[in-house]
């Protein structure tokens, strides 16, 4: 069988230009001509553009595709694991752009409206997970109480949230010092914690009637990015987050639904 360039390119997906650069460059010439001189490419040749695209799809450079099917057996596994390397590092670099970006998209996405510096002076390892805060916002972005809290946030100065994270980092001093102790989940010192928590989410960013501080909860125990908005993993320990969790529904439980502001 022989298939003219115009075949050829259809089947191959490539341009009609693509195949006479190909032959050109000695990479690729079609077997055969027609009578009147036009190009057609065999069976053969079809099978070596496919290896042609094979190499190009994994970045090889013309010349060195022509090297590795002018004696494939001898070069091509060592093409192969030299490319594997190649894109391995790329694909580094690439996270690391990957993680640049979401830093830069953060400010944006969690709707604290602070400076790179002003962040990390204000929250120091207290870090807002960029895929946790887009999946929060593709989930809850119509929810009146979500659009209040982000709106909100987004109002706080950095005095604000200096006081914020002060509040936050003394709350967690002694929700962890409870904890150590062994101080019961459902006890009354580790209720008041929780109902401490419950205020200051409703002070500082939107209502927190005890139903929902319990979904909140929950979610420290489900997710461990919500739980480390919390409480940063240096100061966790195992175990913590369920113990948190129980004591906000024991809260919840000894709460009368008038004492929900």
């Amino acid at each position: 069988m022989s298939y003219s360039v115009g075949q050829v390119s259809g089947f191959a997906g490539i341009t009609v230009r693509t195949l006479h650069h190909y032959d050109k460059a000695g990479l690729l010439s079609p077997s055969d001509r027609s009578p009147v001189g036009y190009r057609l490419y065999s069976d053969a040749d079809l099978s070596r553009l496919q290896q042609i695209l094979f190499y190009r799809e994994l970045g090889f450079p013309l010349d060195e595709i022509a090297t590795i099917l002018a004696d494939p057996q001898a070069n091509a596994l060592d093409h192969l694991r030299a490319r594997h390397r190649l894109l391995s590092d790329q694909i580094s670099k690439l996270q690391r752009l990957v993680e640049v970006a979401e830093q830069a998209m953060e400010v944006q996405q969690t709707g604290v409206e602070l400076s790179p510096e002003e962040r990390f002076e204000v929250f120091g390892e207290v870090t807002f997970d960029l895929t946790y805060a887009t999946q929060a916002h593709l989930k809850w972005q119509h929810h009146e109480s979500y659009q209040r809290s982000m709106a909100r946030a987004a109002g706080h100065s950095k005095e604000d949230w200096a006081q914020i994270m002060a509040e936050a980092a003394d709350w967690r001093l002694r929700l962890t010092a409870a904890f150590d102790a062994g101080e019961p989940a459902d006890g009354e010192h580790a209720m008041d914690l929780a109902e401490e928590h419950r205020q200051h989410i409703a002070r500082w960013f939107t209502p927190c009637p005890t139903d929902v501080h319990g979904r909140i909860a929950d979610g420290f125990v489900t997710d461990p990015r919500a739980f480390a908005l919390a409480v940063p993993p240096t100061e966790q320990r195992p175990g913590l987050a369920p113990y948190l969790r129980t004591a906000v529904h024991a809260n919840a439980v000894r709460r009368s639904p008038a004492d929900d502001a």
